[in-house]
């Protein structure tokens, strides 16, 4: 199709401009709708009449009435407009803006404190977009991740690999999880208090009994009678009034549970850090690249430089 020059002058803003006059029945609404002042609505309206040389509202009587050759040409573009907000809608969708879906995997401590507000508020705001949060051991998240299962994962440091990108977000301290009413809940708390403790720890898989096991801790403190699968049993465990654990500080406050506290020991210092772990081969969707911008500006509030 051949463009004919003298029409190139006449944009959407100048169409809109008219369209909105119609609809609102005066500048000055029209131009509050559009967000501009009325003096720049009038400068559109008159680009627009010089444009097609003729005028399209009538100035002899006030309020200025909009003139036949105006009404007709709001009938002829009418459907210009709304083909053109049709298929910005679709385009929007179609990238992954509006609609689409979002994995995530995350270890259990970091959901509810750090990963779960900041979903929520993303979520809010794109009712038709799914989301799958997955939770796990590091090192199953990191392989999902490589994978395209997930999208992104908030975990403990996993094995290296060339197709993942982890970057750290967060340090979290070690101490020990007891009941409130327990006979150490009043501190100070020692190593050496808790060798006649039932002590439950935590599959080997993990990256925290990886971590303890590191950490130079007595092995008589490793070797636990009661082992737990995930944070989540050990916690219920220790509810339970079955046992003690050495957890970081996030795990331990995983439900806020009013029976569970959180004890420094003195002589014992371990940090757990957690990672954004990100495909480092494979082009996120925009709706994933969405939210790891926001969780890096997030991160960026907490921790500034």
């Amino acid at each position: 199709m051949k463009l004919n020059a003298d029409n190139l002058n006449i944009n959407l803003r100048h169409l809109r401009a008219l369209h909105a006059i119609a609809q609102e029945g005066s500048f000055s609404a029209a131009a509050a709708r559009l967000g501009i002042v009325p003096s720049a609505l009038s400068a559109l309206i008159r680009h627009l009449e010089e444009s097609i040389g003729a005028a399209l509202f009538d100035r002899s009587i006030r309020p200025a009435a909009m003139t036949p050759l105006a009404h007709a040409f709001l009938d002829d573009t009418a459907p210009l407009l709304e083909g053109m907000d049709r298929a910005v809608t679709r385009l929007r969708q179609n990238a992954g803006l509006e609609t689409g879906s979002l994995a995530i995997g995350a270890s259990p401590s970091a959901i509810s404190e750090l990963l779960a507000p900041l979903l929520a508020d993303f979520l809010a705001d794109k009712p038709q977009v799914r989301c799958l949060l997955h939770d796990d051991i590091a090192e199953n998240l990191a392989g999902m991740v490589a994978d395209g299962q997930l999208d992104m994962a908030i975990a403990g440091r996993a094995l290296y690999s060339p197709d993942l990108r982890q970057s750290e977000v967060l340090r979290d301290e070690f101490g020990l999880a007891c009941r409130r009413d327990d006979d150490l809940a009043g501190g100070p708390v020692r190593l050496r208090d808790l060798r006649d403790r039932v002590l439950i720890g935590l599959s080997t898989q993990t990256g925290t009994h990886r971590l303890l096991a590191q950490s130079g801790l007595p092995q008589a403190l490793l070797d636990t009678r009661l082992i737990a699968h995930s944070t989540v049993a050990q916690l219920c465990m220790i509810r339970a009034g079955m046992g003690v654990a050495l957890l970081p500080r996030n795990a331990v406050h995983l439900f806020r549970d009013p029976q569970i506290g959180f004890l420094r020991i003195e002589d014992f210092e371990l940090q757990r850090v957690l990672y954004l772990i990100e495909p480092a081969r494979r082009p996120l969707s925009p709706i994933a690249a969405a939210f790891i911008r926001l969780f890096r500006a997030h991160i960026a509030s907490r921790h500034p430089e």
